[in-house]
């Protein structure tokens, strides 16, 4: 007998936590595959959804090209001014070869799903490894992203619950017919208290200020990363980004609200966390 979609997201949640949870905490090279899974995996899922609006990514240097990005943060082989250089030349030099008619709806495709993907999974990267690897912080940076999680998921469940409960206003009509103010303004509040929670439990390390910027940054970017792939999946006229994850959709579905936050959180460690 067939699982039911629920009991298919319990088991899948079941096996995967537990191993996210440990790339988390070990780090290195371990995390580093995990982002290179999210990226490489998203950039497809999107290239597949492309196909329905008439473009084409030119799929193997797209994923050459989302690796090397997060690799180059993780290795720092190459100034990443020319590494976006050599990007950009491979990829409008690869239309030469493509398909006849498409050729701008193609550059730009291929540039977004690089760009937005491939910076975006390194900038996850980049939180991890934050805290240099022989120092006594350096599992802090996994326990950022483990909060970070935690954060997201508490936040998209209070959206969703509550919106349920009380919506009556809707957001984005156009991209999520479902949700409300209502649901997000729970998110947004969920998601402080969900960083003050984290705080209070395994991320005393954190200042009150970067509990609280944070907690904004998730209930913020988190709910319009949902959106943002929402609409891109409106366009293409798909409902997941894939079936990869059973229950779950896709890599980009489950991912989408940890690839939005996670720029902007980047950015604040860097020039405000001690």
């Amino acid at each position: 007998m067939a699982l039911s979609n629920t009991a298919q997201r319990i088991l899948v949640s079941v096996a995967a936590i537990p191993l996210i949870i440990v790339s988390c905490i070990f780090g290195k090279w371990l995390f580093l595959l995990f982002s290179l899974l999210i990226g490489l995996g998203a950039f497809y899922e999107f290239s597949q959804m492309i196909k329905n609006k008439r473009g084409n990514v030119y799929l193997p240097l797209g994923l050459i090209s989302v690796a090397t990005i997060i690799a180059n943060k993780y290795f720092d082989f190459m100034n990443f001014e020319y590494l976006v250089l050599l990007i950009v030349l491979f990829q409008l030099s690869a239309e030469l070869f493509g398909n006849k008619g498409t050729e701008i709806n193609n550059i730009g495709a291929s540039f977004v799903g690089i760009f937005f993907i491939g910076l975006f999974s390194a900038a996850i990267l980049g939180i991890r490894e934050f805290f240099p690897q022989y120092s006594p912080y350096y599992n802090q940076g996994g326990l950022m992203i483990i909060g970070i999680l935690i954060t997201i998921w508490v936040c998209d469940s209070a959206a969703f619950f509550l919106g349920v409960a009380f919506g009556k206003n809707k957001i984005f009509p156009r991209v999520s017919p479902k949700k409300s103010w209502e649901g997000s303004a729970a998110g947004f509040i969920f998601a402080i208290f969900a960083m003050i929670a984290n705080k209070s439990i395994f991320m005393d390390f954190l200042s009150w200020q970067d509990v609280i910027v944070i907690g904004i940054i998730v209930g913020v970017l988190g709910q319009i990363g949902d959106f943002v792939e929402s609409l891109i999946k409106r366009d293409a006229c798909v409902k997941d980004s894939s079936n990869l994850i059973p229950g779950h959709g896709g890599i980009f579905d489950r991912f989408d609200s940890l690839l939005f936050t996670a720029p902007v959180i980047y950015i604040y460690m860097i020039y405000f966390m001690n």
